[in-house]
């Protein structure tokens, strides 16, 4: 199978071979009802059996590398994608510059690997989290379908590092693994574990400011990742830009539709100061 193309044809999509490794193909299977579980009980809260028209990606390449239609959320075929691998990619920095890119984990980094990789999955669940609740309020059904392909796309985030913990750090990697199903944002007994996650996504110009500002980061974030020595977390991250391009400009053009109406309601009200809502609301 070319790294380009997405097999379909099991109950994890993928485009790494998952067919021949056998150990990682059944731990994943047996993570997979978890997971929908979690989806069901803490993802878009009245829109599980919703037919949403969403996009999935079908190859890694630049240009056609996903397919429209509509689905419902449970049904998304989240699964394990990799950008492919750079001929003779060296370590880009640091003490092993110039060596070869590691592509299994070097013990002296294994814990140091394990925990950035649990931190990374640990936000992409959360997000949803924070956001179950907001389409039932969302102001226009184009909004309301670009929340749920950035939750779908986020929950497959989240299977991204479930396979690089399945994969290559046995033991420890499946109960991080299964630890991500845990937690819950917000949860003062099983807390996610960065603190811009425990802020509540109330109202839609939350979610815009988030999805402009928080997926900023994590873009920067994704970018750092994409530089590891650790090939496959890099290959993995380096997919995933694909995917956050579009979050961010949800917030970004969320932002600007919400200023543009802000201006023409100030207009319309002859208004001149912006947050001096109780007179425009008089008028």
């Amino acid at each position: 199978m070319s790294i380009q193309q997405v097999d379909y044809d099991g109950q994890i999509p993928y485009n790494v071979n998952l067919g021949s490794d056998v150990r990682v193909k059944r731990a994943l299977e047996k993570w997979h009802p978890g997971y929908l579980n979690w989806w069901k009980d803490m993802g878009p809260e009245g829109f599980q059996e919703s037919l949403v028209y969403l996009r999935t990606a079908i190859s890694v390449g630049s240009k056609g590398w996903a397919k429209f239609d509509y689905l419902r959320m449970p049904e998304y075929r989240w699964g394990i994608l990799l950008a492919p691998a750079a001929e003779g990619r060296t370590i880009p920095f640091g003490e092993q510059r110039g060596e070869p890119a590691w592509q299994e984990v070097p013990g002296e980094y294994r814990a140091m690997l394990r925990r950035l990789i649990v931190i990374q999955g640990d936000t992409e669940p959360a997000s949803v989290e924070q956001q179950r609740h907001l389409g039932k309020t969302a102001p226009s059904l184009y909004d309301m379908r670009n929340l749920f392909q950035v939750n779908v796309e986020e929950g497959r985030h989240l299977w991204a590092m479930v396979y690089l913990l399945q994969k290559y750090f046995g033991t420890d990697g499946r109960d991080g693994a299964e630890a991500l199903l845990q937690r819950r944002s917000g949860d003062p007994d099983t807390p996610r574990m960065l603190g811009a996650i425990y802020e509540k996504t109330p109202d839609w110009l939350s979610f815009f400011m988030f999805t402009f500002f928080q997926d900023r980061h994590g873009k920067m974030q994704l970018e750092a990742q994409a530089q590891s020595g650790f090939d496959p977390l890099s290959r993995t991250c380096r997919f995933m830009f694909t995917e956050e391009a579009h979050h961010m400009f949800v917030g970004e053009t969320g932002i600007g539709r919400t200023v543009q109406r802000t201006c023409e309601a100030m207009v319309q009200a002859g208004q001149d100061v912006p947050y001096d809502v109780a007179n425009q609301k008089a008028r």
